[in-house]
């Protein structure tokens, strides 16, 4: 099946993924990402000392400019992270995604019903496209300036805690799943209706 604007006749809803409004799984989802974060960090502490971070021997200038860049990327990143969700949203339906703000978090999201694998496509994308951009820039950035782009990474990686989350989910379910992402929430359908959650 190929993403849809309108759900197929015979297709009932399983489920919804709503991180905004479960306590519980939005608890389970930010754990997941501190948890990530955490190895993430002891994963290069014993390479890259943190220290250089905060060394003020290269003058003030430097110091500010590597937390410039970090809350300056952090912010691009985010824009760009939603941007990629959002050009495979309309290269699989032809049509422009939404986004917008809630809480703490950007989205993406589309009125279209997309297949499994289509959504599995726009679900990975970012954190796969950033994490590979985000690595090379690792090796080639200045020293001063590796933990200002490792911190957008761990970013990256560990912000993609709920993509991953519903990645788990969707590889669970049968064929012929339909997803349609609001951008805060995810209803998934299917021909075959059973409970999953």
């Amino acid at each position: 099946m190929r993403p849809c604007k309108n759900l197929p006749e015979g297709y009932e809803k399983i489920f919804t993924i709503d991180l905004s409004n479960n306590k519980k799984l939005f608890l389970l989802v930010n754990v997941g990402a501190a948890v990530i974060a955490i190895l993430m960090m002891a994963l290069v502490l014993p390479f890259k000392s943190i220290g250089m971070l905060f060394d003020m021997s290269s003058g003030m200038t430097m110091y500010a400019l590597r937390f410039s860049v970090i809350i300056a990327g952090s912010v691009v990143y985010i824009i760009l992270h939603e941007l990629v969700h959002g050009f495979f949203f309309r290269m699989y339906s032809g049509e422009k995604a939404f986004y917008g703000f809630k809480l703490s978090y950007a989205y993406a999201g589309s009125k279209w019903f997309y297949d499994k694998k289509s959504y599995l496509v726009i679900a990975l994308s970012p954190v796969i496209i950033w994490g590979l951009v985000l690595s090379v820039l690792c090796i080639f950035v200045p020293r001063d300036f590796f933990w200002s782009v490792y911190f957008i990474q761990i970013m990256n990686i560990s912000g993609a805690a709920g993509d991953l989350y519903v990645t788990y989910k969707m590889l669970r379910l049968p064929q012929d799943i339909l997803v349609r992402d609001s951008g805060t929430s995810m209803e998934i359908f299917s021909r075959a209706a059973k409970n999953e959650e």
